[in-house]
Formats: C-alpha cells, structure tokens, sequence
C-alpha cells in the first residue's frame, strides 16, 4: 500500500478542520460553542495519545462505527444492513449490553478515538447505550438515526448531553424518502427536526448518495431547506451497492470528482453547516481507511469489523481490548496488502473484492 504521505497528520488534520467547521456553523449559539471548545482541547488530548500510540506500533484511528443494535423498525429499501443480515426485526439476546459498550466507549478514549458513530439497525432503540454515550465528554457520538423513535424524554437527555449529535437520515424531499424508507416517514422526520432546532439542540442529516439523487443531495435549494429548520451537518454517505442489480446506483469516478469539488465549494461557501464525505476522496488518503486505517467497525455482537459493508470479523470485543481488536491479524493483513489501495468500480473496496477478504479468513 503507498504510505508516502502521513497518515496520522491526514486522520489529525480532518479531525481539527471537522472542529473548526462546526464552531463556524454554531458560532451564535453560545451553548453549542462553549462545548465544541471543551471538545477542541479533548481532540487536541487524543490526538497525542494517538501520536505516542503510533510510536509503540499501533496506529489508532479517529473514528470508531459502533452499530450497538441489530434491531430496526423500519424496512428501507436496499439497506446494505439486512442485506447482510446484520439488521433483523427482533434484536438477538446475545448483543452487547450497555455496561460492554461503555467499557468499549472508555477504551476508545483511552487510546485516543474522538468520534464514535452510532449507528444499527435503530441505534435509538438502545436508548441505555445512548445514556452511558452521554457520560463520555470528550467523545463525540453522532447518532445516525431514521428518526422515528425521538420522544420528549430522548430530546431532553440530547439537550443535557451535548456530545450526542442526531444524525438524521433523509433521501431528499418527500418523494424519494418515502419511496425508499415507507409513507409517512418524511413528515416524521421534520417534525423531529423542527422539535430539535425549537430546543436549540444541533443535529445533522446524513443522505445516502446515488446517481439518481446526487444532483439534489448537493443542491442549494435541499440544502437551503435544511438550513432553514437548523440543521448544521450533513453527511454524505456514498451508496455501496450489495447486489448485482444495485451496482448502476454507485458513483464512479467522474462523480467522485464532482462530489469531492462541490464539498470543497460547501466548505469555503456556505460555513453555516459542516459537511462530511463519507468514505470520501479515497486517492486522496491512500486508498480505503477502513480496517483501523482510519475507521473500523464493532458490530452489535462485538465483533470487530473492517467496515459495516464488509462484515468479516476474526476477534471479539467482549474477549479482548480494543486494542487488541485493533491488531488482529485481519485487519493487519488488510493494512500491509494491496486490497485497500486497488482501483474499484465504486463503493466499497472490501464488499467489491470479498473474494479477496474471506480468503484471508480462510473461508
């Protein structure tokens, strides 16, 4: 893999400017500012416990994906999740309880993790790990949600607990959300949205990006909507097809070449609100970041993955550290081989070329 750039001063540098965004984005809201300058000086602590890490051998990424239910409500089409049986309608008893995933939360501070994004199935249905969340100050935890299960007694904990960030998910207007994620389900969510923006509590959105949507996901006018019931993030999440029929909605390179300038745009054009592409410009890191490169999955089991679209996993977090989890041997063979670094069609590196990945598991 081509390595010739620095890695950590890359993942440290994103971090530092994803801070920077958002104070720009929340600067008249004194409560919203004084956190994010707490948290500036607690990015600033992991960013040295990263640094002294990698002095040791162990290279500790910025960003931890925690899917800590595999329960859902909704049946939204496509989900890459039940596709790959990750996400069912009845959450198995043998999923982490609220106590292995704070232990988890505690780790990750420990070795210098600044963001953990939750996500599930229905990460709100785990309200007792978005509490013990609530507790870890110097993490902060977006919560990537479908929006549904917010009550009063869920927007006043997000109100308290400011490292809790709702991230909703939308398809674009009505139409598309619906079609995709059932009827109804957009007037939901604008409600929620309206029922955050009244109490002054920040949130974001997250828009899964396809061919047929992207020229609306990037416009002003979907955005200047956002912006008007006081969303300040929106993530951009690159649609990773999981099936043949699928594959014609993945991006390709002239669309990550337009998605990567139309963020630069947002970012020096439209301040208000932080914007983050996710995986992103891949050539620009060195290829993919998953596999503890710069991300890595623990999934509701505890099994450490590569990535949420590629659920292969060869140790548990419920047996072993976090850091062990970060050492495994598959995902150290996936960070000195060249799967992270090969061209593919678009999507993800590791759910193309799974071939490649179960052979290193020796399946």
């Amino acid at each position: 893999m081509d390595e010739r750039f620095d890695l950590q001063k890359y993942l440290t540098e994103g971090v530092e400017q994803v801070v920077k965004d958002a104070l720009k984005a929340t600067v008249r809201d004194p409560r919203e500012s004084a956190f994010l300058v707490k948290f500036a000086a607690a990015c600033a602590v992991a960013a040295g416990r990263r640094e002294k890490n990698e002095k040791t051998g162990l290279h500790v990424p910025s960003y931890l994906i925690a899917s800590i239910t595999s329960s859902c409500n909704l049946h939204c089409e496509g989900c890459y999740s039940r596709a790959n049986d990750a996400t069912t309608d009845c959450a198995p008893s043998m999923q982490l309880t609220d106590e292995e995933w704070l232990r988890i939360f505690r780790e990750a501070e420990e070795l210098g993790v600044s963001f953990i994004l939750l996500a599930g199935g229905e990460p709100m249905l785990r309200w007792d790990v978005i509490e013990s969340a609530g507790k870890m100050k110097n993490i902060l935890f977006p919560v990537f949600t479908n929006g549904t299960y917010m009550g009063d007694r869920h927007l006043e904990l997000l109100d308290k607990c400011r490292n809790i960030v709702p991230v909703i998910s939308i398809e674009g207007e009505r139409e598309e959300t619906d079609a995709r994620r059932g009827e109804g389900v957009y007037d939901t969510v604008m409600d929620k949205m309206d029922k955050l923006f009244s109490r002054g509590i920040i949130y974001g959105v997250s828009v899964t990006v396809t061919k047929e949507n992207m020229e609306k996901a990037y416009s002003d006018a979907f955005l200047d909507s956002l912006r008007s019931r006081g969303c300040k993030a929106v993530f951009y999440i690159e649609f990773v097809p999981v099936s043949d029929e699928g594959e014609h909605l993945a991006p390709d390179d002239d669309d990550h070449e337009y998605m990567a300038g139309r963020i630069d745009d947002l970012r020096r054009n439209r301040q208000d609100m932080v914007y983050i592409a996710f995986p992103g410009d891949e050539k620009s890191s060195g290829g993919c970041l998953a596999a503890g490169r710069g991300f890595f999955h623990i999934n509701s089991h505890g099994g450490a993955e590569p990535c949420p679209f590629s659920p292969y996993s060869d140790i548990n977090v419920r047996d072993t550290s976090l850091r062990d989890a970060l050492s495994s041997k598959l995902f150290t063979a996936l960070r000195s081989s060249d799967i992270l670094a090969d061209d593919h069609k678009g999507g993800c590196v590791l759910n193309e070329k799974r071939d490649q990945v179960e052979a290193l598991l020796g399946l």
